[in-house]
This record gives structure tokens, sequence and C-alpha cells, in this order.
């Protein structure tokens, strides 16, 4: 039944007939079945549920009912948008779960691995047999003393029975400390700062004779500084360790089976030493020592290690200490040459450039 100017057509309101809705429901939910992913899903959507979708046009088409059939047909069309609708959540629902699932399989991580990918250094092997040498002597009763590394010329020089006109205290070998406002002096300039670089680690020497009463039994080791440039075999800055024992009844035997202890210790079990005369003004008599090395790179050879000797009684006096009622030992070498030594290092600049190559492969130790 129709009314008079009404404009209802058949032909017009189509898709409000139960069984093109029906088929428009039925398409969406073959359509969303179909899509792979949340983003395909995402995609489809206008095509039902936009404003060019079927249903969507069919609820324009109520406008042209009767009113009599306007209520049973939005109705229908209802329905069919929240099946649709329902069809589309429960598939973007089901499509979440498998994406979620997926990325936690395809991106899982594996915590048994590093957790960067960027290099790792390693302790550097200077640090490492600084810290062996201080073990290996705290295990023998000695303690580990330390000194500030801008020196007054008199503990590094004059403490130690080097005198002013010593070709060591001249700028070729020592770096000194020029005066506020001033330049660097020339040695023995009393205009100057009376501060230098340490040359050696031996000031540590009068310092603790200066502070302590013996018996003393320190280990020194520490960084020095040289007037020398970079190359194969020397370094401005480079590390030594020393060695100073003062006591009653202190003789060369006691030096002798110090060293050979600690040069077992640092080239294993079958080093041997050996002494050659030698001059240094801070101990007297005074030696140069060398161990025995099988493994060298250029083969089996005496490699020289330091020089050593008894304690200067001028230097014992020095420092406070009455050279009649105490005797000791002082012993010194270069860190850096045992790095090289006891790993057939060839080259000094690699132990300066800082290459996480060099560390990794030398830095670490059992």
């Amino acid at each position: 039944m129709s009314y008079r100017n009404d404009p209802y057509d058949p032909k017009q309101v189509a898709l409000l007939d139960p069984a093109a809705l029906a088929e428009a429901v039925a398409a969406a939910e073959k359509t969303f079945a179909a899509a792979g992913d949340p983003d395909a899903l995402t995609a489809l959507r206008p095509a039902h549920l936009g404003d060019r979708a079927p249903v969507s046009l069919a609820r324009r088409e109520i406008g042209a009912l009767p009113p009599a059939a306007k209520a049973d047909a939005g109705k229908r069309v209802n329905e069919a948008r929240r099946a649709i609708e329902t069809a589309y959540a429960a598939r973007q629902e089901i499509l979440e779960r498998e994406q979620a699932e997926r990325v936690l399989v395809e991106e899982r991580v594996d915590v048994t691995l590093p957790y960067d990918r960027r290099p790792r250094g390693a302790r550097h092997p200077i640090s490492t047999l600084m810290e062996q040498i201080s073990d290996l002597f705290i295990g023998m009763g000695y303690e580990v003393a330390e000194g500030p590394e801008i020196e007054l010329e008199w503990t590094n020089f004059d403490a130690l029975n080097i005198p002013a006109d010593h070709p060591a205290r001249g700028l070729m070998d020592t770096f000194h400390i020029a005066p506020a406002g001033g330049s660097a002096p020339a040695a023995g300039d009393q205009a100057g700062s009376g501060l230098v670089l340490r040359t050696h680690t031996s000031p540590v020497q009068a310092r603790t004779m200066l502070t302590r009463q013996p018996p003393i039994y320190v280990v020194v080791p520490g960084r020095v500084y040289r007037t020398d440039e970079l190359d194969a075999t020397h370094a401005p800055v480079f590390h030594q360790v020393e060695g100073l024992v003062v006591d009653k009844g202190i003789t060369m035997a006691h030096l002798r089976g110090t060293l050979d202890h600690f040069a077992r210790a640092m080239f294993g079990e079958g080093a041997k030493t050996r002494w050659r005369p030698h001059y240094f003004p801070f101990t007297e008599p005074s030696a140069e020592f060398d161990v025995w090395f099988p493994e060298h790179r250029d083969g089996p050879q005496w490699v020289e290690w330091g020089g050593c000797g008894m304690v200067n009684p001028r230097v014992l006096r020095a420092c406070g200490i009455d050279p009649e009622v105490y005797s000791g030992f002082a012993f010194g070498m270069g860190i850096d040459r045992t790095v090289m030594v006891r790993h057939g290092v060839s080259d000094m600049r690699d132990l300066a450039e800082g290459d996480a190559r060099f560390t990794r492969a030398y830095g670490v130790e059992a």
C-alpha cells in the first residue's frame, strides 16, 4: 500500500530486501576472513562499513519507504550492520593475536648472547701486571707505597745522591715544571720552580724513609716520565716498579733471593738471573740483572730486566736513617719491558695506542 505523492519505488529500495542484506553480510564475512593481517583487514573495512558500503546505502533508502515500513526496514539494516561489525571485530581480534604471537617468535631475544655487538675492550696488560706484581710482594710481606708524579727535585735527585751537575738532571732527560708565568728552567737553575715530572719511582724510597722508621719493606709500581720520543723502544711515559728494604742485617744475598723469586713469578719456574756490575748513584754496590728467557721471540737469550744494589749509605743518611745500624737493598725494572718480553710484543707503541684488538689479546690473563 502506498500514499498519494509517496516517492516509494521498489526498484530504488532493492538494497533493503532481506536477501540483499544477507548477501552483503555474507560478502563482508568472506572478505574479512580472507584478510591475512590487521593492516589488510583495515583496508577492507570501508568497502563493507564505510559510507558507500551496501548497508550504508540501504540505510539511506529507508527514507523512501512509507512510514509503516520504515521501522521494519531499519531493524533489518541495523541487524545486518551489527553482523558485519561483529564479523570485523572477531576477525580483527584473531589477526592481532596471531600477529602478537608471530612477533614474539620472530623478535625473540636470546638472553645468552652478548647484550650488544660492539667489540669489548679489556684491561690493559700494564694495569694487570702492576696488580700482579703488587699482589706478589704483598704475599711476601711488603706494602705498596705511592708518591706524586710531579716531584720535588730534592726527592727525585738530591736525596738519591744524584748531584746537581749529573747529566740526568738536564733538559735532555727530565721534564722540568716551569714556574708560574715562566719557562722551563735549565738544570740547577735556582729561579726554577724546583718541580719535575718524576724520572723514576725512586723518590718514593726517599719519601718512605723520611716518614717511617725501619724495618721498611715496600714495593712501588707507578708511572714515570723521560724526554724521549715515542718509538719502537722508547716512550716519554712508561711504568716502573721499585722495591725497597731497610732493616738490620740486610745483605746482597737477601736481594738475590728476592729477585730470583720475582723472576720466576714473572717468567716461569725455569727463569734464571745473572748480575753484571754497574753504577747507580743511590746504590753501592750496584748491578744490572738479566733474565734468561727461553721463549723469547728471537730465540733463547739473556734479557736485560733492571737494576739493583744495596742502598747507598749517603741515601740512608740523607733520609735520617743511621747506616751504621741499618742496611737495605733496592731494585727497579720497567713494567712495560716486562710485558713486552712476556708476550712477545716488539713495538712499544702498541702499548700506548689503545687499540682494543691489542688489549683483548694481551690484557686479560688468568
